[in-house]
C-alpha cells in the first residue's frame, strides 16, 4: 500500500532537529494539529520556546514542500506555554505541573491550592556594543508615516558622508528593508556567524532574509527579543559608525527588547504633520524617555506636496513635528515634503538618495544626516 501524506510528512518533519533539545521536532512534540486536503494543501502549528532559533520555521516549511504531494504549505508559529519550558530542557524550576488536558493548553488551577505570587525578575542590563558605533532607534507611534524610508534614506546619506553605516531591521511582523534596499536572499553564515547582506554601501540585517514574504511572524515577546539579541550579537557586522535601527510602530516588545539588549546613542521620532500621528509619536517618545534614551529630534515626513506651479499643499496638515518638537525639548531635524518618487523608489529598492539626490526630499533627508551626523 503506498504511503499517506500524512505520514510523508511526518517522516519528513523527523529529519528536523531542534539544536536546543536534541530531538527532532516531532518527538519533541513541536509540531501540532497538521491537516492536509485532497489537493495536497498542509497546515501546521509549530510551537518555538523563547530559546528556540526562529529558522527551525524555515526548516519544517521547506521540509515539508519537499514532500511529494504537496501543493502549498502554511506554518503557524505560536509560543511554547509556560508548562513545557522545563519539560523541553529536563530542568524544572518549580514545583511539577499536572500536563495540559490537550495540546497547547495549561490546566486550570485548582482552587484550593494557594496561588505562588510570581517572582520578580530583574531587566537586562544593556550592553554596549562599542564596534556598531552609535545605535540610533528610528521609531514612530503608528504605521504609514515613512519610518522605514527614512531609515533607509538615513543609512545611505550617511554613507555619502563617509560613514561606515549598518541597518538592524527590528520590525518583526513587518520587515521592509529588504524590499527598500532591492536585496532578498538569504545571508551566508561563516564560523556560526550570520554575514549581513549589503546594498547601496549599507550592511543590513533583517528577519526578511529568513522567512518568506508570505509567511506571518506570530511571535510573542520573548522570541521577538531573542531574535533581536540574535541580530545585534550573532551577525558579522564588522566595525560601524552607525547602527540604525529601524523600529515597528507602537511601544511593544521590540522596543523593549532593543532597550534591553543594548545601549542607545538615542531615537529619531518620524512623524507626519496630522494630529493623529503626532499624538501616537508622542507616547512613543515619551517611552524611550522613561526608560533613560535620549531623543535626538523630530523628523516630520511628508509635510506637503509641490504642484506643479510650486504651490505647497500641506495634505496632512502642517506643523505636528513642529509642535512635537517643542513638546519634548528637542530640535527639528527636518521637513520633508511628500514626492511620487520616493514612493516608487521604495518599492524598486533604489533610496531616492540615490535614484534623485538633488530632489527636495534628498536634500532634506542630507540635512538630517549632517545634523545626526554632527550631533
Amino acid at each position: 500500500m503506498a504511503e499517506s501524506l500524512p505520514a510523508r510528512i511526518d517522516r519528513a518533519l523527523y529529519s528536523i532537529i531542534n539544536p536546543r533539545t536534541g530531538m527532532d521536532v516531532v518527538r519533541g512534540e513541536q509540531v501540532r494539529d497538521v491537516a492536509t486536503t485532497t489537493e495536497g494543501r498542509v497546515k501546521l502549528t509549530l510551537v518555538l520556546s523563547d530559546a528556540d532559533d526562529p529558522t527551525i520555521a524555515r526548516d519544517v516549511r521547506k521540509a515539508v514542500e519537499a514532500v511529494e504531494g504537496v501543493a502549498d504549505v502554511r506554518v503557524t508559529v505560536t509560543a511554547a506555554p509556560e508548562w513545557s519550558a522545563a519539560t523541553a530542557t529536563g530542568k524544572p524550576d518549580g514545583p511539577p505541573q499536572a500536563p495540559p488536558t490537550s495540546p497547547g493548553r495549561k490546566p486550570l488551577p485548582v482552587m484550593s491550592e494557594p496561588q505562588s505570587a510570581p517572582r520578580a525578575v530583574a531587566a537586562p542590563t544593556p550592553i554596549a556594543f562599542p564596534a556598531l558605533g552609535r545605535i540610533i532607534a528610528v521609531s514612530s507611534g503608528k504605521g504609514g508615516v515613512g519610518k522605514s524610508t527614512v531609515t533607509v534614506n538615513l543609512a545611505v546619506a550617511l554613507t555619502k558622508l563617509g560613514r561606515h553605516v549598518g541597518v538592524l531591521d527590528a520590525d518583526i511582523y513587518g520587515p521592509d528593508i529588504p524590499r527598500m534596499m532591492g536585496v532578498m536572499a538569504p545571508p551566508p553564515v561563516a564560523n556560526e556567524k550570520i554575514v549581513p547582506l549589503e546594498a547601496h554601501g549599507v550592511k543590513l540585517m533583517s528577519l526578511g532574509f529568513l522567512v518568506e514574504r508570505d509567511q506571518p511572524a506570530i511571535w510573542r515577546g520573548p522570541i521577538v527579543m531573542k531574535i533581536i539579541n540574535q541580530f545585534l550579537r550573532d551577525v558579522l557586522w564588522g566595525r560601524l559608525d552607525y547602527l540604525l535601527v529601524d523600529m515597528p510602530p507602537g511601544t511593544g516588545d521590540a522596543q523593549l527588547s532593543l532597550v534591553q539588549a543594548a545601549q542607545l546613542a538615542g531615537a529619531i521620532i518620524v512623524t507626519t504633520p496630522q494630529e493623529v500621528a503626532v499624538g501616537d509619536a508622542l507616547r512613543g517618545a515619551k517611552m524611550f524617555e522613561r526608560v533613560g534614551v535620549p531623543i535626538l529630534g523630530v523628523v516630520e515626513n511628508m509635510s506637503w506636496w509641490e504642484t506643479p506651479d510650486g504651490q505647497k499643499l500641506p495634505i496632512f496638515g502642517s506643523g505636528g513635528g513642529a509642535r512635537l518638537a517643542l513638546e519634548l525639548g528637542v530640535p527639528l531635524l527636518g521637513e520633508i515634503p511628500l514626492y511620487q518618487p520616493v514612493r516608487e523608489g521604495g518599492d524598486a529598492g533604489s533610496p531616492i538618495m540615490l535614484s534623485a539626490p538633488d530632489c527636495e526630499p534628498s536634500k532634506a533627508i542630507a540635512a538630517v544626516a549632517e545634523r545626526i551626523d554632527k550631533g
